[in-house]
């Protein structure tokens, strides 16, 4: 079942893919995305409290002005508040839901998925609350609907419902208690938005620039074709017939009279408890040894801890007495074992002729034994046109790739590669080009490994490609587990590219 949905998310992907492209890929960007309607729904706010009075009768009528003596601003603002408070519970979900799928949850993840859990509920408080201070029937059902609810709990001393039994019963101070929880609650959401990204390095909160206009876009279209309106004024001494319920917000308070209020207590508690059991349910049955530090290989150049997708490397005094200041610690509760600080290591160079060990390591993926695989998978190249393949065993299998004239190795993230090995492989004419293969554009399963190797290989972070490399020899290929025709493809260039270069030849580096 779980591989089934993860199967099919896949195939959706692709469907978007082929109308956006793997950088512009809305599925690839869903957090970003949640930030920027975050932001966009600020924007709208303000503009809107500038114009909003707080009163019983002040709030409706203040609403009533913007959206229609306004409606060229205030109520397309007014507009663009609502639909960017649903797009956001939208890609919020979708975005834990992808996750779920991804198997990005346990392990280093389980903090940020507990904090997403939270975001949740705090995302619906603020939209819920939002709803209140326009004080029109819709205003009226949640507000009865929310004391009764609250009211099941045994925390008042008098039922809140008591509080909306006649029109007189509303004060102007309930509306400014309700202005200040639509202030600050947001600012708590933002805190812990914050809070959710903190343990990732260069978190993405802002999508590509393209995506982020047409989000807005988007919004100013729904918001000319179908404006966001109020229901009439609230009034306690009617019970409200007919209402437009927000479905994205509003989905649970139906149940709340077609159930009881226990039920949707138990209902609530019971997804909130699920989701937050997910990392411990779902936890992976083997654990990979974390990244260690070898200090005789290491200079303290931080660049691991630059590089490091999930902060799990610090930098702290060096203890061993050698003349450099820093030396890396790495915090095994962090660690992704994905090698990407291994990639980044000055010291990960496998011309060397002594033992080759790096300052940094996995201890399960050794460098050594990743130089003695790449020269016995250089043995059996033959023919022309020779290809030395890199990929990822997060993305697509490129051993399926694996033919005469072609040979494959597969790393847990492409950003382990250091840069020196596609030198090697290509050094002494023992293949003719280096396929690099990952995880789709802008959606690496660790995040920056794809990130890391584009840099690198185009010579603009270190360590870098040599500058003795051609990139004629390289292709870069993004493809999943499923895009093997993607592979095929850029595996095709490749070697059509190469065969019409100079054969290169060997130089025999002990005469000079």
């Amino acid at each position: 079942m779980y591989k089934s949905l993860r199967n099919i998310l896949q195939r959706l992907e692709n469907l978007f893919n082929a109308a956006f492209g793997q950088a512009l890929n809305p599925w690839h960007h869903l957090g970003a995305i949640t930030f920027f309607l975050f932001w966009v729904i600020l924007a709208s706010g303000l503009y809107l409290y500038i114009f909003f009075r707080t009163g019983v009768a002040e709030a409706y009528q203040s609403v009533e002005y913007i959206t229609h003596e306004q409606w060229y601003a205030g109520g397309v603002m007014r507009s663009l508040h609502r639909y960017a408070s649903d797009g956001i519970v939208l890609t919020m979900l979708l975005h834990m839901l992808r996750n779920f799928l991804t198997g990005r949850f346990h392990s280093y993840r389980w903090f940020s998925w507990v904090i997403g859990v939270l975001l949740i509920w705090l995302i619906y408080a603020c939209g819920i609350n939002g709803y209140w201070l326009v004080w029109d029937r819709l205003a009226q059902f949640i507000a009865v609907a929310s004391a009764e609810w609250f009211d099941w709990l045994p925390l008042f001393s008098q039922p809140l419902a008591r509080n909306f039994l006649s029109q007189g019963d509303v004060s102007d101070r309930f509306f400014t208690l309700l202005s200040f929880a639509h202030i600050t609650l947001p600012l708590v959401l933002l805190l812990v938005m914050w809070v959710h990204t903190k343990r990732m390095n260069h978190a993405e909160t802002n999508p590509p620039r393209y995506l982020a206009v047409g989000v807005v876009v988007t919004l100013l279209i729904l918001a000319l074709i179908k404006p966001a309106l109020s229901h009439a004024h609230a009034d306690l001494a009617l019970v409200p017939g007919v209402i437009r319920l927000d479905w994205f917000y509003l989905g649970l308070y139906p149940l709340i009279y077609a159930w009881s209020p226990g039920a949707v207590w138990a209902l609530v508690a019971g997804i909130t408890l699920l989701l937050l059991a997910v990392p411990r349910l779902f936890k992976p049955h083997t654990h990979k040894p974390v990244a260690e530090v070898h200090l005789d290989n290491c200079n303290g150049c931080e660049r691991c801890f630059n590089d490091c997708p999930y902060s799990a490397i610090v930098m702290k005094p060096r203890n061993d007495g050698r003349p450099y200041a820093l030396q890396p610690v790495v915090d095994p509760n962090l660690c992704a074992s994905c090698g990407i600080c291994v990639g980044a290591c000055p010291s990960s160079i496998p011309f060397r002729h002594n033992e080759l060990v790096s300052g940094i390591e996995l201890p399960h993926q050794l460098l050594t034994t990743l130089r003695a695989d790449t020269d016995h998978a250089l043995a059996t190249l033959h023919g022309n046109a020779r290809v030395m393949v890199f990929g990822c065993d997060c993305a697509y299998d490129v051993r399926a790739l694996q033919a005469e004239g072609v040979a494959a190795i597969s790393l847990p993230c492409i950003g382990m590669l250091p840069p020196a090995f596609v030198d090697y492989a290509l050094h002494d004419a023992r293949a003719d080009g280096v396929l690099i293969a990952g995880c789709r554009e802008c959606d690496c399963q660790y995040r920056l490994g794809i990130h890391w190797t584009e840099q690198r290989l185009a010579r603009e972070r270190v360590p870098h490609l040599r500058q003795r490399v051609s990139l004629q020899r390289i292709e870069p290929c993004w493809a999943g587990r499923q895009d093997g025709e993607l592979a095929g493809a850029a595996l095709a260039t490749l070697r059509a590219r190469i065969a019409q270069l100079p054969q290169e030849i060997p130089v025999d580096e002990d005469k000079h």
